[in-house]
């Protein structure tokens, strides 16, 4: 096996199909697909199944592109590090819950690098689609929270997938509403002083998704609730209906506007204050290249850590 085949069955993964891989990776079609055709062979699994639509990875396969994405971006770390110039364009990515701290720091760290030598991404989404993102290193850093509801299952499934968590901060929850919101101007709020608002919360997967919730108190049964799926529509709604949602407090004014508040959310017997424990996560074993580290440097100055 070699790093040329390995870059290949990458190639072919995100292009959808050998055809689109072949032009992208400047190689002819029959000698990409000879190649891979030998990779298989050596390896003694089948990597693609190739229909009349393109091609999808098989479950070998998927398993395969995991370890052979990471063995790849440690090859380019290397690289990086001990030869001039690039080979190819570097690419780095993270997957992220909808934390305004991230999406800033990613700002920051962009500033540090040559954009003409790196192809940059960051994605905001789904809790469970963070975990997978890591695991198959289509991002190489992760951002999510752990608290005592969530925490057994989903270190259960970071486990499963080979990945581990990184601490990197302890919150409790505050509600995110609009300044002109009826309530806005309270000290604190509780669950009884919200119950005629509607809980605005991103959209997650239905199996289990209250272990995936983004917001701390997502186990809560709420009489009015409103899902989205992006952060432009649940500031658009907090306007819009007076809507609310529970965070970690940790805001960008920056990035989100002064028109927004976190009000600390007042326990009572009922309802107690879960606390977040905010941190990444990473592959285990995973060397972390030089974007990596600037990236995870620029949160914990954003957030005041060490």
């Amino acid at each position: 096996m070699t790093i040329q085949q390995i870059r290949y069955v990458i190639g072919i993964s995100e292009a959808g199909s050998f055809n689109k891989a072949a032009e992208k990776l400047y190689i002819s079609q029959p000698s990409l697909t000879s190649t891979v055709h030998d990779l298989e062979e050596e390896l003694g699994i089948k990597i693609f199944n190739r229909t009349g639509r393109g091609i999808t990875l098989t479950e070998e396969g998927t398993d395969f592109l995991s370890s052979a994405r990471q063995l790849y971006l440690n090859y380019q770390n290397v690289m990086e590090r001990y030869q001039n110039g690039a080979l190819t364009k570097k690419k780095f990515g993270i997957s992220t819950q909808h934390y305004s701290f991230a999406l800033k720091s990613f700002v920051e760290m962009v500033k540090h690098f040559n954009t003409n030598e790196y192809e940059f991404a960051i994605r905001e989404t789904k809790t469970k689609e963070v975990i997978e993102d890591v695991a198959s290193l289509k991002s190489q850093i992760g951002i999510l929270y752990l608290s005592d509801f969530n925490r057994a299952m989903l270190q259960k499934l970071l486990n499963t997938k080979g990945l581990e968590f990184h601490y990197l901060i302890s919150c409790k929850a505050y509600v995110y509403l609009w300044k002109g919101h009826p309530l806005a101007k309270k000290e604190s709020i509780s669950f009884e002083e919200l119950e005629s608002y509607p809980c605005l919360s991103f959209e997650q997967d239905d199996d289990n998704s209250f272990y995936f919730a983004e917001e701390i108190l997502g186990s809560k049964e709420y009489l009015r609730t409103i899902k989205t799926n992006d952060r432009a529509s649940m500031l658009n709604l907090m306007v819009g209906l007076n809507g609310y949602t529970l965070c970690s407090g940790i805001i960008s004014e920056e990035l989100n506007g002064t028109d927004y508040i976190a009000v600390p959310f007042r326990e009572t017997d009922q309802n107690i204050n879960r606390v977040m424990e905010i941190g990444y996560i990473t592959k285990k074993n995973f060397i972390i290249s030089e974007v990596g580290q600037c990236y995870i440097a620029e949160m914990k100055k954003y957030l005041h850590v060490n």
